[in-house]
């Protein structure tokens, strides 16, 4: 590879553009002084960690779908796999199979989705957003024939216990995102694979002509988001023991905007791991304060979306920004 070559394939960095993360921490502090000010139980250690609870597999998912959105790709379908995952794991315990086989069937579903988004994109060369769009009805209807709408009970109590539990006085779910933040954070920062990335969000074909592996970058992408959703089932079917088709329901809405909220750019090429992780926090957050406070939940969706809206604004003024210096 050409040395111009290497060097476009570094992630841009300019010193401005640490203002977005910078910005971010701000408004996390005001929260919190606004919240403390409002209802100072919200913000005890106890009732944070109580409330993280339904933070872990969101945030699993979010690493994965930043990694695709980095490329310049976008997966609609996470919200349908992980329901799809557990109502698999759900099953598996119903027909009295070992509740640890019944996971790894999860885990295992987890991949074969996301391989199968991979192979229509990657392979079939379909574009990412009408692939997931399709796999996301696919595999939500496909939840709701195998269960009819009912919900899957009788799972084993040492499961949750297990995967709930505390490790060194911290949950378990929260080690298994710390582990796969780290990751990210090395394969991003430290490996020419985050090189790769980068480059394939700024111009795809550019990318290939200078020896990036597209194609199977997109496989590995895509069958790694199907892997955390898998993830992500096992974790929710632990802290609720039960399964349910509507399992994550708007979860691809809730990942995408922590990622573009987080300073990845949804047109690729742009984004790193501190963003996305002060975005989750950002928007975990204002999720549970609003119905803490107002005890009106419908009010959630509403925040997001504009949440994600303003993320969009902000980067686009960023963007520019960036341009023209």
């Amino acid at each position: 590879m050409s040395t111009v070559a290497a060097t476009a394939l570094r992630p841009p960095r300019a010193a401005f553009a640490y203002w977005h993360e910078v910005t971010l921490g701000v408004l996390l502090l005001v929260f919190f002084l606004v919240a403390q000010a409002l209802e100072p139980r919200f913000v005890l250690p106890a009732v944070q960690l109580d409330l993280a609870g339904d933070l872990w597999p969101t945030a699993i998912v979010a690493l994965a779908m930043a990694m695709i959105v980095i490329t310049g790709g976008i997966d609609l379908s996470v919200g349908a796999m992980t329901g799809l995952c557990a109502v698999v794991i759900g099953l598996g315990v119903e027909a009295e199979l070992n509740v640890w086989l019944a996971a790894v069937l999860g885990l295992a579903t987890g991949a074969a989705c996301g391989l199968f988004n991979a192979v229509l994109i990657a392979r079939a060369r379909i574009h990412p957003l009408i692939v997931t769009l399709a796999t996301m009805a696919g595999f939500r209807g496909a939840a709701l024939a195998m269960t009819q709408g009912d919900t899957i009970q009788g799972f084993p109590q040492h499961y949750g216990a297990w995967l709930q539990g505390d490790l060194c006085g911290a949950p378990a779910p929260a080690w298994a995102f710390l582990l796969a933040a780290v990751a990210a954070v090395l394969l991003l920062g430290r490996s020419p694979y985050g090189r790769f990335l980068y480059a394939m969000g700024h111009n795809e074909q550019a990318a290939r002509l200078s020896g990036v592996p597209a194609t199977r970058l997109k496989v590995v992408l895509y069958g790694t988001s199907g892997l955390a959703c898998g993830v992500a089932a096992v974790l929710l079917t632990s802290r609720y023991e039960q399964a349910k088709a509507d399992f994550a329901t708007g979860l691809e809405l809730e990942v995408i905007t922590a990622v573009v909220l987080g300073g990845i750019s949804i047109f690729g090429g742009r984004g790193n791991v501190a963003g996305l992780l002060i975005g989750l926090a950002l928007l975990h957050e204002c999720n549970k304060f609003i119905p803490w406070h107002w005890h009106v939940s419908e009010l959630t969706a509403l925040v997001t979306g504009a949440l994600l809206v303003g993320s969009v604004l902000l980067n686009s003024v960023f963007t520019r920004t960036r341009d023209r210096s």
